[in-house]
């Protein structure tokens, strides 16, 4: 194995809507109800695939007059939804980059949001390549996007080993070829990369 890639999201960093809306309403059931019925995981995935936020949120304001302020923060306050980095990866990619391994990120994120996390945590710049799904207006778990990582780096598929938090997204790695885990913690998956994959750092 030669090439280790990352999802950003739940494995590098800590973003989750709550983290705004829960103190938005003063409630996680509120907050809980409106992720779930109002601003849906799959209206952001829209974003993560090109589409402006502007044009998303009047969208859904059109559609929900009456849910129209706490649409908007979903942009405007989109940085509190940020909590940090996950507890130990920072040391896991900065072991593996200095190991001698191939460090490189595969993320679904809305082009105009990514550079303030990028610009905010130091880590992205171990990073020897990032493709960001909002830029190329490609998806995970779709495989045109990991043959678009591969493609661009001059990766093998089966010398690249995957890790993300979603289950579909880890299946796709895998359609296309590559090694794929499913990140739970850093500790785990340290765990895997070395007892089941063989890697050292």
């Amino acid at each position: 194995m030669k090439n280790i890639v990352f999802d950003f999201g739940g494995v590098l960093v800590d973003w989750n809507p709550h983290h705004l809306y829960d103190k938005y309403f003063g409630s996680r059931e509120k907050a809980e109800w409106f992720l779930n019925n109002i601003c849906l995981y799959s209206w952001n995935l829209q974003m993560d695939g090109g589409k402006p936020f502007a044009e998303g949120v009047a969208e859904l304001q059109a559609e929900h007059p009456e849910w129209s302020e706490a649409i908007a923060i979903y942009h405007t306050r989109w940085i509190e939804m940020m909590n940090g980095e996950i507890e130990g990866m920072v040391s896991v990619v900065k072991r593996l980059k200095m190991a001698g391994y191939g460090v490189y990120g595969l993320t679904n994120w809305s082009a105009e949001t990514f550079p303030m996390i990028r610009d905010t945590y130091p880590v992205f710049q171990e990073f020897d390549g990032i493709v960001v799904s909002g830029e190329e207006h490609l998806l995970k778990p779709d495989a045109a996007i990991y043959k678009c990582l591969l493609e661009r780096y001059a990766l093998q598929a089966e010398e690249s080993l995957f890790v993300d938090d979603n289950a579909d997204n880890v299946a796709g790695a895998r359609n296309v070829g590559m090694k794929a885990i499913q990140f739970t913690s850093a500790e785990e998956l340290e765990r895997e990369l070395k007892d089941v994959f063989g890697l050292r750092f």
